[in-house]
């Protein structure tokens, strides 16, 4: 006879099986996660949530006016500790930038999270470590995909650009994912595929762009009244890369409060430091068709992708500066106008990231079916609190030279992960999200306690 309070092996056996059985079933409900260098790429999580492309009863295309993600978890990391990803290159330490890009998969895929789906929210990620993150994942969770987004903005593309005469199409991204080459060889490739004539392809490398949205002090200082000795961006002079004093008129910086710090003598530019967000979009969307037009193609351009995912924040001032730029008038001539079709698509390829992730999860049957509504937990990367002080910069982050200059050994014993509060985020940057990206600032949970 059993023994009170005890389980017969037979019991037992039915039990184990369930588990087991739920457990092979229930992938479904593991989340979606999802990872960038920072901030930005909850730019792409929006699109996730807003998403309105298929029919949620039979998955079909077209929309049914549901969100097509609508009752799924996600889990995103903003590795903001480590960012920009798109200088490692150039300061000789790519190893170091793959191997956090894949300490990001890790941690969405282990045990405590379990992504049933990895989306690389990030563009310099995607063009430098896309491979890495496959071979993990074949290694150590067999059947877990991965998906980028270089291929989803050129898939936007194709869809977009006029095959019939010639076209040219911009785009920007961080220094290292123009210095991979992803985008043009992706575009060069899947135009081939396609038979298609390929657009002229012209790049700007956004140094500090992204570092400014996000507020790192070494671009963007909200405190700066004055120019500062540790400022990174670009600065006065001549030629790629400078802020060039002829194209003043084109650039029309915002001057507001500190967004511009100058110093002036006699009436005289001494120096220039850009200090907003939006400044660093003018001064690279100028640059990029001063670079179109030292090419004299003949070809307008009818496309800008985003390239990082942290621009899409300032699309509404590039697209302003589209309609600024082509009635610019310097003498007799508009020197931008025949530069630029008469209607500029800028690619966010957010949306299509979204698409095909929803494809990929109907097609292995991993859509959540259960009624529970969207749910999202945020984390970020902090410097590890057992740091020494002179590892950090004054605003809690490591300083510029400790972070470049870190190798392999060790390197995952600087920084931990931590769930997000307002304790790890700049209110200027929760006010942002709450304005730009209303339906990823709702989930937040923490947003609404102090």
């Amino acid at each position: 006879m059993e023994r009170s309070g005890m389980l017969s092996r037979g019991t037992l056996f039915l039990l184990l099986s369930s588990v087991i059985l739920v457990s092979c079933t229930d992938k479904s409900r593991q989340p979606v996660g999802m990872f960038d260098s920072g901030t930005g790429g909850l730019t792409v999580l929006e699109a996730f949530l807003t998403l309105d492309e298929f029919n949620n009863t039979n998955g079909e295309r077209g929309a049914d006016g549901l969100p097509d993600f609508a009752n799924e978890e996600f889990v995103f990391l903003a590795d903001q500790v480590n960012m920009p990803y798109g200088i490692y290159n150039s300061m000789g330490k790519g190893d170091v930038l793959k191997q956090l890009v894949v300490n990001d998969a890790r941690f969405l895929t282990e045990r405590q999270i379990n992504s049933k789906i990895l989306v690389i929210a990030c563009n310099t990620a995607t063009a430098n470590a896309l491979s890495e993150v496959e071979d993990y994942l074949k290694t150590e969770h067999e059947g877990t995909r991965v998906i980028g987004v270089i291929n989803a903005a050129v898939e936007e593309l194709l869809s977009s650009v006029n095959t019939d005469s010639p076209s040219a199409v911009g785009v920007l991204a961080t220094e290292g994912t123009i210095a991979s080459g992803g985008y043009e060889r992706t575009i060069n490739d899947m135009f081939a595929k396609r038979g298609d004539y390929k657009p002229i392809v012209v790049s700007q490398a956004g140094s500090g762009f992204a570092e400014s949205v996000d507020l790192e002090p070494d671009y963007t200082d909200l405190t700066a009244v004055a120019p500062r000795d540790n400022y990174r961006g670009p600065t006065l002079g001549e030629g790629d890369g400078y802020i060039n004093i002829s194209l003043m008129d084109a650039y029309k910086f915002d001057t507001a409060g500190n967004a511009l710090l100058t110093s002036i003598e006699e009436g005289k530019i001494l120096n220039i430091q850009l200090n907003s967000p939006g400044n660093y979009a003018r001064y690279h969307l100028v640059s990029l068709l001063e670079k179109f037009r030292n090419m004299d193609s003949g070809a307008k351009i009818e496309n800008i992708i985003l390239g990082c995912t942290h621009y899409p924040y300032l699309v509404d001032t590039m697209k302003n500066m589209v309609n600024e730029l082509r009635d610019l008038k310097r003498g007799d001539s508009y020197p931008y106008r025949d530069l630029l079709s008469q209607n500029v698509n800028f690619i966010d390829p957010s949306r299509y990231v979204a698409i095909e992730t929803y494809i990929a999860l109907r097609e292995a049957s991993l859509l959540n079916k259960s009624k529970r509504a969207a749910s999202l937990r945020t984390f970020i990367s902090i410097p590890n609190p057992s740091l020494s002080a002179e590892s950090l910069d004054p605003r809690g982050g490591f300083t510029f030279d400790f972070k470049y200059g870190r190798g392999l050994v060790g390197l995952k014993d600087t920084y931990v992960y931590r769930e997000l509060s307002r304790e790890f985020i700049p209110e200027e940057s929760l006010e942002r999200i709450k304005n730009r990206l209303p339906a990823t600032y709702v989930l937040m949970k923490f947003v609404n306690t102090k």
